[in-house]
């Protein structure tokens, strides 16, 4: 069974950094998808950011303009989201998802979650 834990998030300052992390668990093969979902308040749910783990590929959203940084812990099935630069916009619900399957994009479509975490709050604000 696949499950996520994720910690992070918390209040910034607009330009400041966050960083969150995510570590899963349940796979049986050696490919697997992690990556972060936001949700901002009054807007649906859009993917930030995923890495596949079976070729070290990274997927970011157009929208973030080079400020995400997406890395992984090499002893750990676990994941870094480094967010540099906040602003406003970036304000909400941060959502970590994982996922048994090879690439975690396909053009613009973001891969479709086994687990969910429970959502860490990102608030940028002075």
């Amino acid at each position: 069974q696949l499950q996520v834990v994720e910690s992070g998030g918390g209040l910034v300052q607009p330009g400041g950094s966050l960083i969150l992390s995510c570590e899963a668990s349940g796979f049986t093969r050696d490919y697997y998808v992690i990556g972060w979902f936001r949700q901002a308040p009054g807007k649906e749910r859009e993917g930030v950011s995923c890495y596949s783990f079976g070729d070290g590929r990274t997927h970011y959203a157009d929208s973030l303009k080079g400020r995400f940084t997406i890395s992984r812990d090499n002893a750990k099935n676990k994941v870094y989201l480094q967010m540099d630069s906040l602003d406003s916009e970036d304000t909400g619900v941060y959502y970590c998802a994982t996922q048994q399957m090879e690439l975690c994009r396909y053009g613009d479509t973001w891969f479709n979650a086994g687990a969910w975490g429970q959502g860490t709050q990102v608030t940028v604000s002075s």
